[in-house]
Order: C-alpha cells, then structure tokens, then sequence
C-alpha cells in the first residue's frame, strides 16, 4: 500500500471517528465476534456487519443526513437492522 493511500486511509478514518456518528460507530467497531454471533450466528452475516460498519463510518464522515442513513441500513435487510439495534437508542434516532 503506498504512502499516499496510506494517509488517506488515516484522514477518512480520523473524519468518521469526529463526524456526525461517531459514538455510534465506536460503539459498532467494539462489538466482540461473540456478540455479533448472539445476533446472527450466520457467517455469511458476518459480511454484513463489515458492509454496516462502512456504511456507518462513511455517513460520519460526510455528515450524511439520517433518513438516508437509515434507508440504506434497510437495504441491508433485517441483520443489519438487528445489529444497529444494539446500539442503545441509534436506530430510533435515525427516525427522527
């Protein structure tokens, strides 16, 4: 990986981490491989945690308005919303 992706890589992580979702995404990345498997013990769900994660950090990162957020969350289908809904009190959020 080259220097330049490199820094980029650091400057989008360090964007999403003080954006508009950043408590909730920590509280996403800290979930243990034990608790997502309590959620959805498919392995193939497992994908859509990491597809949710991005998502999550990139709607931080660019400030992405709620309802989008949570209309692509549904595209996800039901896991994705299963896992968002551990977060205490976020899922209900991105419905006001």
């Amino acid at each position: 990986m080259g220097n330049d992706r490199l820094k980029q890589l650091i400057e989008e992580a360090d964007q999403a981490f003080d954006g508009k979702y950043a408590k909730e995404l920590e509280q996403l990345n800290g979930f243990s491989r034990e608790e997502i498997n309590a959620i959805t013990p498919d392995t193939k769900d497992l994908r859509t945690y990491s597809v949710l994660v991005k998502l999550v950090e990139e709607a931080s990162r660019d400030n992405r308005k709620k309802a989008e957020l949570l209309n692509q969350i549904k595209e996800l289908g039901d896991v994705a919303v299963k896992i968002i809904n551990k977060i205490p009190g976020f899922y209900e959020e991105l419905h006001t």
